[in-house]
């Protein structure tokens, strides 16, 4: 679960989330897709970057 907003600049980052993992788990240069996304600022790219998917870990929990 991406957030929706950058926690900086508080630009809507999650629509992005979709096409960008699509790129990247097909190879694509990571500078290359944040770039075609329009995601020019560094918080924003860190917001793509860094996220990690924990809703399959945290599932058995509920």
């Amino acid at each position: 679960m991406i957030p929706v907003r950058c926690f900086t600049c508080g630009r809507v980052v999650s629509v992005y989330y979709e096409e960008f993992k699509k790129r990247r788990d097909a190879g694509e240069e990571i500078r290359d897709i944040l770039d075609d996304l329009g995601l020019e600022r560094y918080c924003c790219r860190r917001m793509l970057l860094t996220h990690k998917e924990i809703i399959d870990d945290l599932n058995p929990y509920q």
